[in-house]
């Protein structure tokens, strides 16, 4: 019997994003949430709980060669400008030729900041965004 004790790890990433392949990207992170609130009647326990708007938001960190990229398919405008889909593909460690797609619909960034400090051997550039759906492709 084989045995595998193989995890999902960063090689096995795939990051799409608006039909480009990023190579340049050093993490990715995102999120889906909902508004849920209790329902209180008498009492002092609640009877329920309800829920309220769904929302997706998250992070993308880029190194600066990838950052200038996108700014350059902004055309002139800023990144702000941008609207665009973004899939993100983790390799099966169990079966090779299987992929978990999460597909990020309509991402738009809410910030375009730049730092670097002395010392640094190179910019990684984090840009939040949020967008209108994630929807789990597997």
């Amino acid at each position: 019997m084989a045995f595998n004790s193989r995890e999902y790890e960063w090689a096995d990433v795939t990051l799409i994003l608006g039909g480009r392949d990023l190579i340049g990207i050093r993490a990715i992170k995102y999120t889906e949430k909902i508004e849920r609130e209790p329902v209180y009647g008498k009492g002092r326990f609640p009877h329920a709980i309800q829920s309220g708007n769904a929302s997706y938001e998250g992070e993308i960190a880029l190194l600066q060669s990838e950052y200038e990229a996108l700014v350059a398919s902004a055309k002139g405008k800023s990144i702000l400008s941008l609207s665009l889909d973004c899939e993100v593909a983790y390799g099966n460690p169990i079966e090779l030729n299987a992929l978990v797609t999460d597909r990020l619909v309509g991402i738009r960034f809410t910030e375009a900041p730049k730092e670097i400090s002395q010392g640094d051997k190179f910019m990684e550039i984090t840009i939040p965004f949020i967008a209108l759906n994630i929807k789990n492709q597997t």
